[in-house]
């Protein structure tokens, strides 16, 4: 860093309002099924009223003749997936097993699966054309419920069992626990449903979706059409949420691409609400059994972890179920097993914290059951098992600031001033609980490249096909860019969500601001740099014999320090060069330094909790966030971050549960009226506290994610927060008022 000229008071950091906002909220941000694509015609999905056999007869011919209908594709007339025809050209490198293939062939995989698109001049003639096709079904035996099926389970490809020390010796400990925890299937349900619009012109193919990853579904329609980079492009400028669930191509955007390639138009498909569930993949039911043993100090003396949860029976979905387990504690003895049950259901998918928000629940609640079994306090067995060194790897952590995460939490919650014994607190007619839980989740770095151009006019436009699904990737990648470049934020643009543009992995994992960050960092500082070797150059320079150190770049001037005479603009640089603008392309990856380290984001959450005495209703009344996400790049977005996790902790806790009918392998409550989600009034004043200290190994920047961190052990934390204030254990998710209704009444002050 001594050679880098320095930017003057870091705009990294700071509230940034969001650079797109304006265009959000005045409806100019167009997302997938909005640009305006000339000649583009409507396709509506029909899909499968079984979960397994195959389709003996589809009748299309009365949908056919419907006024305005151009075609209805079906696998009776698809056009051939170059991609679908053999196992080696459909592999994806990301998947285990066969991927679904939309239109490939008569056979059903689960209920919902899509058996036809109906294409038509309008809409509504497309919907009502859809209602007109038939289909008969040969019936075959469906299997979609979990825990019927455990006995049929498999060995997942990429998550091999864990072990240390001795198998299953908590059982010999003085003090043990051991309980069976359950997680429902959850789906995304994001503002914005999936959508495509697809054109082919010639061999040449452009698809206008809803995409977290530009680069991962351009390289996937390559490979299923058998194409040339340069003959498939990818436009995603805004994503309205997704969570993880546009992590892949999904069928509504294949039946636009297949439906485009049918009638040789444009061709705009947009999935019903209903087709959220079991189509686009969902957050996987678990269930996991997890045992604890302690000596009576508290100290762990082993940990057992066993967990199941669901994929399709075509394709392996793998979560990362069974890793908070593994780093979280200290302890000498663990085993950890993760078992896949194939079922007649869609492929599930990433979900916010995948995989380590089902886990937590189970390994954060069994924390608290064993705080209870050795009448210790919940926070004080979490910190004397504290894990200093990461100890699955046995290596030390890049940062850990968990510790001041507790005692921070602790201080604004008022958690010494909590009583001990369950039903100690009382308002009114609820009963109040506290209760609290750890979070741990991965914080890592991919390889990610950016383009700098610094313009004539002194603007800078920088670029990386990365996505944002909401977490303001653009506005901190402008702050990034502005501490780098010596560029005010409101001269820099940055474009995102483009195939075409520089490559940028998948916004997803918590890792897009230390990959793509790290990228836009290095490319904007060595532009910068050659900036400073071009402005040295200029006759007089009041800069040719300064030490690059001495030289402040800021608001897109360069000058010496404290000396205002030796200023000179970025743009009088490129002027004085005939330069119409500068570029530069820098990829970026991380450094040796991080194989000997352990990269981790750490949270604590303080919950508390109103249960009524009568009903056994649920209301989180109060919520203490500390989270350790490296160095914070803008306080605004970063604290919507823990915003929106908490909230989704609690619809987890409390409402969240997509019911299966498993007579017919469908969902119940497949639209938001029955699926249940938080609203305004179940969301109370949320505190959120940043431990703000940099990684020093990372990324340049010093961040670490944060997407995720702040969802996982909620869930557990408000389960045991309803422990707490009832004295009642619930180990099935949600926590609705029938597990709890009727909870007898004692008598109790609030303290």
């Amino acid at each position: 860093m001594e050679n880098q000229p320095l930017t003057a008071a870091p705009h990294t950091g700071q509230p940034l309002n969001r650079v797109d906002g304006r265009l959000k909220v005045t409806g100019q941000a167009r997302y997938a099924a909005e640009h305006p694509v000339a000649g583009c015609v409507h396709g509506v999905l029909v899909t499968s009223a079984i979960a397994r056999g195959r389709i003996r007869r589809l009748d299309t011919a009365t949908a056919e003749r419907a006024p305005g209908v151009l075609a209805i594709v079906s696998h009776l007339n698809s056009p051939k997936v170059p991609g679908y025809q053999t196992a080696e050209t459909n592999k994806n490198p990301r998947v285990e097993g066969q991927e679904f293939r939309l239109f490939f062939d008569d056979q059903i995989h689960f209920s919902n699966q899509p058996i036809a698109l109906a294409i038509a001049d309008t809409l509504e003639r497309a919907q009502h054309a859809a209602t007109l096709v038939r289909a008969e079904y040969e019936r075959a035996a469906h299997q979609t419920n979990l825990a019927a099926s455990l006995g049929t389970n498999l060995v997942p490809a990429k998550e091999k069992d864990h072990a240390r020390g001795q198998a299953n010796a908590y059982r010999s400990a003085p003090v043990k626990v051991e309980q069976e925890y359950r997680t429902p299937v959850h789906v995304h349900n994001p503002l914005e449903t999936h959508a495509a619009i697809a054109l082919w012109q010639g061999d040449r193919l452009t698809v206008y979706n809803k995409t977290q990853a530009p680069k991962l579904a351009q390289e996937d329609l390559m490979r299923m059409f058998q194409l040339p980079e340069a003959n498939v492009r990818i436009h995603s400028p805004f994503v309205g949420g997704a969570f993880g669930g546009s992590s892949r191509i999904w069928p509504p955007e294949m039946a636009a691409i297949l439906g485009a390639k049918v009638v040789g138009r444009p061709v705009k498909v947009m999935g019903r609400r209903d087709h959220e569930f079991n189509m686009v993949g969902y957050r996987p039911q678990s269930i996991q059994k997890v045992g604890l043993g302690a000596l009576p100090d508290g100290t762990l003396v082993g940990v057992t972890h066993e967990a199941f949860g669901m994929t399709s029976r075509h394709e392996q979905f793998a979560e990362r179920i069974v890793h908070p387990t593994k780093t979280a504690y200290r302890t000498p003895n663990i085993n950890t097993t993760y078992r896949l049950v194939p079922l007649d259901l869609s492929t599930p998918c990433w979900t916010r914290g995948p995989g380590e928000t089902t886990g937590s629940f189970a390994l954060e609640s069994a924390m608290d059951e064993l705080a209870y079994a050795l009448n210790m306090d919940p926070l004080a067995l979490r910190l004397k098992n504290y894990a200093d060194t990461d100890p699955e790897k046995d290596q030390p952590w890049s940062s850990k600031h968990l510790r001041a995460c507790y005692e921070r939490g602790a201080a604004l919650f008022g958690w010494s001033k909590r009583p001990a014994a369950p039903r100690s607190l009382r308002e009114g007619e609820y009963l109040v609980g506290w209760g609290m839980a750890s979070g741990i989740y991965k914080a890592e770095r991919r390889p990610a490249t950016a383009r700098a151009q610094l313009r004539a006019d002194g603007t800078l436009l920088v670029q990386s096909a990365t996505a944002d699904a909401g977490p303001g990737t653009g506005t901190i990648m402008t702050q990034i860019a502005a501490d780098a470049s010596g560029v005010a934020p409101a001269n820099i643009r940055f474009e995102l969500g483009d195939s075409a543009l520089p490559p940028a992995p998948i916004q997803a994992g918590s890792h897009t601001t230390a990959s793509v960050g790290s990228a836009v960092h290095d490319a904007c500082t060595a532009l910068k740099q050659q900036l400073l070797a071009l402005a040295r150059q200029m006759p007089k320079s009041a800069l040719s014999r300064i030490k690059t150190a001495d030289i402040v770049a800021e608001n897109g001037i360069l000058q010496v320090a404290g000396r205002a005479a030796s200023r000179v603009s970025y743009a009088e640089v490129l002027k004085h060069h005939q330069m119409p603008s500068l570029e530069v392309t820098k990829e970026s990856k991380g450094g040796p330094e991080m194989e000997k380290h352990s990269g981790k984001s750490f949270c604590a959450s303080f919950v508390e909790v109103q249960v009524h005495s009568l009903t056994g209703a649920v209301r989180v009344s109060r919520v203490v966030s500390v989270v350790d996400a490296g160095r914070l790049m803008n306080l605004k977005t970063a604290r919507s971050q823990v915003y929106g996790a908490v909230t989704w902790g609690i619809g987890m806790a409390l409402m969240e549960d997509a019911r299966l009918d498993h007579r017919y392998g469908r969902f119940l409550n497949h639209d938001l009226a029955e699926y249940h989600l938080p609203v305004n009034a179940d969301v109370p004043d949320i505190t959120v506290e940043f431990i703000d200290r940099p990684d020093p190994l990372l990324d340049p920047m010093g961040a670490k994610g944060l997407g995720e961190i702040g969802m996982i052990g909620f869930a557990a934390a408000v389960a045991n927060a309803v422990y707490h204030a009832t004295g009642k254990r619930v180990r099935e998710l949600p926590i609705t008022p029938d597990k709890l209704v009727g909870v007898k009444e004692e008598t109790g002050s609030r303290s």
